[in-house]
């Protein structure tokens, strides 16, 4: 109230910065991201080929990872290049889930302190006209406007610095989490697709009676 009807705006955006952190702490739990001992289990699934789509369509619906193993699994029988492309895609596709409102809480974390500088400046703006209305205001109550105004100042960046650390926090958790979902579909991929030994070539023996030149 103190603030005025700047205030508005601060405290939407703290409402949605607020809703945004507890949604991505709960989706982005690594064991919702990364169930353990996950890739070795679908390891031995592959080997034993007894996958069938309803058996793929619920590991792709129970986690990202299981997401990006499945869409590997259901082209196993192509060529490496083909599965590693749809590795690719599907993975492209993962992070983007993941990374899922961070725009947003990144944009509060932006305005915040923008919101609270236009409000601090409308409250200045409103004092100044009230004193050269009505002559010379007396100084306690002109100290307590600006400090009113400044309170618009201080809840924007009460909001955005909590908004900036925690969209930070959740980009470095999900390059965390894409390094070791690579790391797993690097290992599914060279158990589908082995890769031959590459023959070395054997140098035949001169004939006999040549010398070497």
């Amino acid at each position: 109230m103190a603030g005025g009807w700047a205030m508005l705006p601060i405290l939407i955006c703290s409402a949605i910065a607020l809703a945004i952190v507890l949604e991505r702490c709960w989706t982005l739990r690594r064991s919702s991201v990364l169930p353990p001992g996950l890739g070795q289990e679908v390891r031995e699934w592959a080997r034993s080929d007894k996958l069938d789509p309803s058996h793929l369509e619920q590991l792709s619906a129970g986690s990202p990872l299981g997401e990006l193993l499945a869409s590997a699994l259901a082209v196993r029988h192509r060529p490496r290049d083909q599965i590693k492309e749809r590795l690719e895609d599907t993975g492209r596709h993962v992070v983007h889930r993941m990374e899922r409102y961070l725009n947003t809480l990144g944009t509060i974390a932006l305005i915040g302190p923008l919101l609270g500088l236009f409000g601090t400046v409308i409250g200045l703006i409103r004092m100044f006209m009230e004193v050269m209305g009505g002559g010379m205001a007396d100084p306690t109550r002109m100290a307590g406007g600006i400090g009113e105004a400044l309170i618009c100042t201080a809840s924007g960046l009460t909001v955005a610095i909590p908004a900036y650390v925690l969209h930070r926090y959740f980009r470095s958790k999900v390059s965390a989490y894409c390094v070791e979902m690579e790391k797993q579909a690097i290992v599914l991929l060279d158990d589908l697709t082995p890769v031959a030994p590459v023959a070395r070539a054997r140098r035949a023996p001169a004939p006999a009676g040549h010398a070497a030149v």
